[in-house]
């Protein structure tokens, strides 16, 4: 099952090997493109998790922080924007930013120039937290992709965003 030898074996060749056993008419290549995926999506997510609960974080905490710190000075941004630029719903984002205020990592303001709308901001202490932990999360990074070389990682994420744009994704409005 394996494409290129000496690789080894992975938990989707066992499965692959059965249907072929069973169903030998059957092509299962897409299976075997989905269930790694599936699995390393897993796997990566898990040493990412990881990474962040060794520097006092939850994923979403530090998607939050992150997005309000690669937005640039005033590190700042409405509700609706900072939903859209995270893809997630409003709903979601008021209990994540209502337990980041409880933290003390972001504000809920009135924004200076709108009285009508909120701005979501970061304090010092979420800054400075983010800022140090992206650091180590791109390292982290490194490492849970250093199986391939730089090469194949360019590769594999340009395959990626070909299929992602093949089944729909688009970029956040800016």
């Amino acid at each position: 099952m394996n494409e290129q030898p000496g690789q080894g074996e992975d938990a989707l060749d066992r499965i692959l090997q059965q249907w072929a056993e069973v169903r030998p008419e059957l092509d299962v290549w897409s299976m075997a493109m989905m269930g790694r995926l599936f699995r390393a999506t897993r796997l990566v997510e898990q040493g990412v998790v990881a990474y962040l609960a060794a520097e006092g974080m939850e994923r979403w905490e530090f998607d939050v922080l992150a997005t309000l710190r690669r937005s640039g000075p005033p590190y700042a941004l409405s509700p609706k924007a900072l939903a859209a630029t995270m893809m997630i719903k409003p709903p979601a984002l008021t209990h994540r930013v209502d337990r980041l205020v409880g933290r003390g990592l972001v504000d809920r303001e009135l924004d200076a120039t709108n009285r009508r709308r909120m701005v979501i901001s970061l304090t010092q202490e979420g800054f400075d937290l983010v800022d140090n932990a992206v650091e180590g999360h791109v390292l982290n990074g490194e490492r849970l992709f250093s199986a391939l070389d730089r090469g194949e990682q360019e590769q594999l994420s340009d395959l990626m965003r070909k299929l992602l744009l093949s089944l729909g994704d688009t970029p956040p409005a800016p």
